[in-house]
């Protein structure tokens, strides 16, 4: 079994910036909807676009519009305060281009929020292809986005990994038949407990790189 392509969730697993998106939803849903949310209620409202999330849980829906455009502008402004790569993920990424490994990205987050933080975290260079919330109908755990990769790179399944920070990562992925592996190597991730078991969980990037390395002599990528 080669590795063509390895896809990635984004928030939790390529880049630290759930923090950003509990602070910004947190200070909107406060300010426009009156409402104190938890960071568990906000993960149980995680999957689509933060346009769908503030529009379907907003209880005053005229509000809605204007808490979009403040949320944009706070998650925005919280990237450039004090805001840093992680190291070992960027050396993970220029590792997969150097051995020709495809890599996307299978995200639940708009495209102008992917683009925010791609820019903002000098990312977007490395993505062969990105998959947003604004790209498929049915948001993970459905496989929509991950089967929709494959397709456009012409890559079997069989030759490619899902890796993500979430329950309804692991679902995608196994849904969709490729390997699937549960993450934890950022300060803040989703999911502790899987409803299905992925093919393996990492703590760090260095144990999934020692992987990567190992299927690469072998397969001679």
């Amino acid at each position: 079994m080669s590795i063509k392509v390895v896809l990635f969730d984004f928030d939790g697993t390529l880049a630290d910036t759930l923090p950003l998106s509990f602070i910004a939803f947190k200070t909107v849903f406060k300010q426009y909807d009156n409402r104190d949310v938890t960071n568990d209620e906000l993960i149980a409202m995680f999957g689509p676009t933060a346009e769908y999330i503030i529009g379907e849980n907003f209880k005053d829906k005229v509000l809605v519009q204007q808490a979009i455009e403040d949320y944009y502008s706070l998650y925005e402004k919280g990237h450039f305060d004090d805001f840093q790569n992680d190291q070992g993920i960027v050396g993970l990424l220029h590792f997969l281009k150097e051995k020709g490994i495809k890599i996307g990205v299978i995200t639940g987050k708009s495209k102008r929020a992917f683009q925010i933080s791609s820019e903002a975290l000098h990312l977007l260079s490395f993505f062969d292809i990105t998959i947003t919330g604004d790209d498929v109908d049915k948001a993970k755990p459905d496989p929509e986005g991950i089967n929709k990769a494959l397709n456009i790179l012409g890559i079997d399944k069989s030759d490619a990994l899902f890796v993500g920070d979430s329950n309804a990562d692991i679902l995608a992925g196994k849904a969709a038949g490729v390997r699937t592996y549960g993450v934890r190597w950022l300060s803040t991730y989703q999911s502790l407990v899987y409803d299905v078991s992925p093919d393996g969980i990492f703590d760090s990037v260095t144990e999934f790189r020692e992987l990567l390395e190992k299927e690469s002599v072998i397969h001679g990528n």
